[in-house]
């Protein structure tokens, strides 16, 4: 009980909420002072009241910012055994769809596979949202699901530092190849013109190698060098750095005949860098 003004006894009295009917009601005249009040308190009782705790919640499930109005979607119930309880209704549910309902399914599916590859939560929403970002410009349709969602997670785990190899995530998804996520990967990059962390896998190893501060410190000004002599040659010639890379590959065994001899010597062949295999 509360005190409100009341305007049949012209004075402050104390009210009565009748949460069933939902009125406000002067406990001295009987006066409805505010009828069809709304309960804004939980329809029915959660754990949290076990605790003591003051529970701010609503009904349903939680909100996701991603999926818009979708949390105040109607679901008719089933009946008793699993039936429903009108068929004709249940049709026209059916019937009329869910826009929303890819979306959701997408965002099932990135949960579970990043609860399978013990993602953090954080990785899990920027999946989500690069996900979101696809289906906004009407780019999903037609593609395998798996491989878009596999892909858009393994992009989340570059751009939050924690990186996964395509390897690692296509050990845990069933419907799509290796090849397909690669391909996702690179359409999802293009299409939405992503930028990722590109030094990521000497972090991983070094870290795997248990190395020191200082060590780091020489394997990252090392990567960094060797990088920007490449992208400075890539630049000057507008040629791509995985062309370049391949065709040094190709030359380097006849480098001793391409090279004249008044400009390099023997030994100073013997000290150009192996290609990687």
């Amino acid at each position: 009980m509360s005190d409100t003004y009341c305007t049949d006894c012209k004075r402050n009295t104390e009210v009565v909420f009748d949460h069933a009917a939902g009125d406000t009601v002067c406990s001295e005249c009987g006066l409805v002072l505010e009828a069809r009040s709304i309960d804004e308190t939980s329809e029915w009782r959660t754990f949290a009241d076990d605790s003591g705790d003051h529970d701010p919640n609503r009904v349903g499930g939680p909100v996701n910012p991603l999926l818009g109005d979708a949390a105040l979607s109607t679901v008719i119930s089933r009946g008793a055994n699993g039936s429903n309880g009108d068929a004709s209704m249940a049709r026209l549910q059916n019937r009329g769809g869910d826009p929303d309902r890819a979306i959701v399914l997408a965002f099932k599916t990135i949960s579970n596979m990043a609860d399978r590859l013990s993602l953090v939560t954080t990785i899990k929403d920027r999946a989500s949202e690069i996900y979101k970002r696809l289906e906004d410009q009407k780019c999903t349709r037609g593609r395998n699901l798996e491989a878009l969602v596999a892909a858009c997670i393994y992009i989340a785990c570059r751009q939050e530092g924690k990186p996964r190899t395509v390897k690692e995530i296509c050990s845990i998804v069933a419907g799509a190849t290796k090849k397909e996520i690669g391909r996702a990967k690179e359409f999802i990059v293009k299409q939405l013109k992503v930028e990722m962390e590109n030094q990521w896998r000497w972090r991983r190893f070094c870290s795997n190698l248990g190395m020191s501060n200082e060590e780091v410190k020489a394997v990252q000004e090392t990567v960094q060098k060797s990088g920007t002599l490449i992208l400075d040659i890539s630049i000057a010639t507008t040629v791509a750095e995985g062309t370049i890379k391949n065709a040094y590959k190709d030359l380097y065994p006849h480098a001793a005949k391409i090279i004249p001899e008044w400009y390099a010597k023997d030994r100073d062949l013997k000290n150009l860098s192996s290609p990687k295999a």
